[in-house]
């Protein structure tokens, strides 16, 4: 699936090109953010 994501991009213009790879970073950003809280315990104070 990442694959074809990414093969797609390649054959699109700079702009799709760039707007999937700034997606794709907020994403990983995303998701890196959420494991560190978890880890860190955040989640548990209210």
């Amino acid at each position: 699936m990442l694959n074809e994501l990414i093969q797609n991009a390649m054959h699109s213009s700079p702009q799709g090109f760039l707007g999937v790879s700034l997606i794709a970073i907020y994403f990983c950003v995303i998701v890196a953010t959420a494991f560190y809280r978890i880890g860190k315990g955040d989640h548990m104070h209210h």
